[in-house]
This record gives structure tokens, sequence and C-alpha cells, in this order.
């Protein structure tokens, strides 16, 4: 297994650099200029605009340009934001706990909904409830996240007035009152990315759990005199996870970019709405540092999901 793990990670070193290049370039390429405010301010003088392109080096050539970056990259300087005046990981590590709580819990909602409901759709096929849960799941990763973070705005918040649709990060309270609030505002960014992932997820539990179910090995189990939830649990279950676990593995990720929606909609402070602010205002830094961060994620989570098949299905082994 170590040996499986490092050959990966080694595997993974080029397709990354590819990836670094192929998104350095596209950003150096594409139009707009971060000092772009600064030239069409007329109480800055040109050769100030021209003093800083120097200094970040914007005009050199593209491979040095690049290779200056990667340089910089590995020794853990991820650059400097044109926009906000800090560096770059500085800011990222700014917003990066509000994200990987509420994208975590809204991965961890998703896959509560979907491993009950689609199991037991699956146990159950074409009853009343099968056929229920299949329209909504339709339902749920057909309405874009916009909308559903809309509707929610609209009936918790203006209707009832029960949550708060602005996510703060300053809140003015200490002890549980605070674990409060932020459980509050953060509810509805929950439940949004969280419903969108489950609703995802459980048509692909249910068509896994039906085929494992009608393999033979299933029918052997019942034969040997055990319960239908054992069954079902160690047998069933464990099995049809394998292509769940893929399916999972390439959403985490995908999360991240679902969040851009959903922080634009909510104002939470996390690395979507960065990412936006970012891009609106040509911060080139900024953009190439999440863009790199999503793609090593990708990466990163394929790398997982093989390990976790092995010990999910003992069979499968890696030299």
């Amino acid at each position: 297994m170590s040996r499986y793990v490092i050959r990966r990670l080694l595997i993974a070193v080029p397709v990354i650099f590819g990836i670094s290049l192929v998104l350095f370039t596209i950003l150096a390429l594409a139009p707009g200029d971060p000092f772009e405010e600064l030239a069409t301010n007329p109480n800055v003088p040109p050769e100030v605009r021209q003093n800083l392109r120097a200094k970040f080096g914007l005009d050199d050539p593209l491979p040095v340009r690049y290779a200056r970056w990667l340089t910089s990259m590995v020794r853990g300087d991820w650059g400097f934001s044109f926009v906000s005046r800090v560096n770059v990981d500085t800011l990222i590590m700014q917003r990066l706990p509000t994200s990987l709580f509420v994208l975590g819990s809204a991965q961890l909602l998703g896959l509560l909904i979907a491993l009950p409901i689609g199991t037991y759709s699956a146990l159950r096929p074409y009853s009343v409830f099968d056929q229920l849960a299949t329209t909504l799941a339709f339902i749920g990763f057909s309405l874009p996240t916009f909308f559903t973070g809309l509707i929610f705005i609209l009936v918790f918040s203006l209707w009832l007035d029960w949550l708060p649709f602005i996510y703060r990060a300053d809140i003015a309270a200490t002890g549980w009152r605070w674990w409060w609030e932020h459980a509050r505002q953060a509810a509805m960014p929950v439940a949004v990315l969280g419903l969108f992932q489950g609703a995802t997820l459980t048509r692909f539990v249910r068509s896994a759990v039906i085929d494992v179910f009608r393999l033979d090995y299933v029918n052997t189990a019942r034969a040997k005199g055990l319960s239908e939830g054992v069954t079902v649990v160690k047998h069933v279950i464990r099995n049809a996870l394998i292509p769940v676990v893929t399916l999972i593995a390439l959403q985490i990720p995908q999360i991240f970019t679902g969040a851009l929606v959903t922080e634009q909609i909510f104002l939470v402070p996390g690395i979507g709405s960065l990412l936006i602010s970012s891009i609106l205002s040509n911060d080139t830094p900024v953009i190439m540092s999440i863009t790199f961060v999503f793609a090593c994620l990708v990466v990163l989570f394929n790398l997982f999901a093989d390990l976790i098949y092995s010990w999910l299905d003992p069979r499968i082994s890696y030299r």
C-alpha cells in the first residue's frame, strides 16, 4: 500500500505541474490589468504605475513570470494581493475556516440524507416511498442553488423571520451564544448546498444498492441464515459504496465551485466569494492561488478514493 501511495504521489507531481502551467498561461494572457484603476486615476502619476508593474514583474516574459511564481509557491510564498494589499496566503487563511465549516457541514448533511433514503428506496423499489424520494431527488438536483437560496431567504428570513440571510464573521457574542449565532446564520447556506448534494447522491446510492442487491453472494448470505439487517449493512451497503465513493471524491472539490454562487447570495466570507471578487478586480495572484488549490484537491481526493476502495472491498489490493 505504501509503495502504491508513493507511486501515485510521484505521478501527481507532473500532473499538478501541467495544471499550474495551463492555469498560469490562461490567466497571464487573459485581458485586464490589475493596475487599471491606477491608470484611469488622474491623481496617480504614470511612473507610479510603471514602477509597480516593474516591482511585481508584470512586464517580464511569460516563462520568467511562471518560473518566479512556481519557485515562490514551492517556498510557501503565494504572492501579494494587488487589491487587498496583503499576502495571498494570509488572505486565504482568513476565509478558509468559514468555507470549511459551511462546505464540510453541507457535505455531511448530503451524506446523511442520501445514504438512508437511497438505501431504503433500493430495498423497496417502485414503492410509494421510492417514487416520492426519486421525484424529490430529481427536483433537488435540477434546481440551481441560487434559486433555492433565494427561496430559503424569502421563506425563512423575510416571511418567518427565523434566520438571518447575511453571514457575519464579526459576531458580538461569546460562549454558547456565539456558537448559536454561527449555527443560525450558517443554517441556510448549509441547507442549500447539503440538499443539492443529497439529491445528487441519493440517485447514485439507490442505483448502486439495487445492482449489488441482485448479486449471488447476497442470496448466499441469506441462505447462511444471516438476518436481513446484517446482510444489507455488511454485504450490500459496503460494496455499493464503492462507486458512491468515487462520486463523493469528485464532488468535494466541486462543492467549492458550487459554493461560489451560494456564498455570494448569503454574503458568506469564504473562498468562493473571495474568488468572485478577485475575478472582478483582476487580482491575478489570488485567482491563481485559489484555482490551483482547487486543482490540487481534485488530484488529492482521487487518491483518497482509491485508498478507501481497498477498505470497502478487501479484494482490491494495490501493489
